[in-house]
């Protein structure tokens, strides 16, 4: 009998009725800019998407072109609810959310099994919103794939990147990290601080983005890690807070879409 990881935060960070949920998706997909250029991986913020959701928006409208080829998602979030040491895979054999049910990639999965900063826990994952808000985007952007959902505690870049290097893949396997940056500092603060972080991300800077400028501080280092192995370029795509989007400016959380790309030949 198969097992369902169901949705935790429907109805809370994005809306619970698929025809609802469908049409803003895709009210978001239409007033993001797309480029020419297929991501090998993205970052992605987190929070509800009516805060977040336009800046998800300009990452998520990238991949379009390349529905028909992405296959395989590997989905790489910090940990909110439950701690862990490492990073943790989930036992369960579908992801589901209001648009239906993603396969997990079981192959993938019992692969990365075998190091040992990766382990099976699932309650870890059964409330993390970090991963879930990110599944109807690429239900949305993506024909037919199968998931990695990977959530991401107290571990390295360099353990991270030792993961990511063992499902790197092809053109079929897309990378997606989720992270929101600063948290609750005034407008003009928070401004300040992910532009800096903005700036490591770009100059593929590992050693110049602390845990107050990105809660999923530790899978972006370790993509950092892997983009400058494999000589990807980066493009910032957007860079706002709440206070851009939908909040006060008083106490602001901070929102980045950065795509990676494979350099031309």
């Amino acid at each position: 009998m198969s097992s369902i990881r169901h949705p935790a935060v429907a109805d809370m960070f994005y809306p619970g009725d698929p025809v609802r949920l469908s049409a803003e998706i895709q009210s978001m997909l239409a007033a993001a800019t797309a480029t020419a250029a297929t991501p090998k991986a993205i970052i992605v913020p987190h929070a509800g998407y009516v805060y977040s959701g336009p800046v998800a928006a300009n990452a998520y409208a990238q991949l379009i072109p390349a529905k028909n080829k992405i296959r395989r998602v590997v989905l790489l979030g910090p940990c909110h609810r439950v701690p862990l040491t490492g990073l943790a895979t989930s036992s369960a054999d579908y992801f589901e959310t209001p648009l239906g049910a993603i396969p997990i990639d079981r192959e993938l999965s019992d692969k990365i099994l075998q190091l040992p900063q990766v382990q099976e826990y699932d309650l870890t994952h059964a409330q993390e919103h970090s991963l879930e808000v990110q599944l109807p985007f690429l239900q949305k952007t993506l024909d037919e794939f199968t998931l990695l959902p990977l959530v991401v505690g107290d571990a390295s870049g360099e353990e991270v990147h030792e993961v990511l290097e063992a499902v790197w893949g092809g053109d079929e396997t897309l990378i997606v990290i989720s992270s929101d940056l600063s948290h609750y500092h005034d407008y003009c603060t928070a401004q300040s601080l992910d532009t800096a972080t903005c700036r490591a991300i770009e100059n593929l800077d590992d050693k110049h983005i602390e845990f107050g400028q990105a809660c999923g501080r530790n899978p972006i280092l370790g993509l950092v890690l892997s983009a400058r192995k494999h000589h990807l370029k980066v493009a910032t795509l957007d860079l706002r807070n709440s206070g851009d989007t939908a909040g006060g400016r008083g106490q602001v959380v901070g929102y980045g879409a950065w795509a990676f790309v494979q350099p031309e030949a």
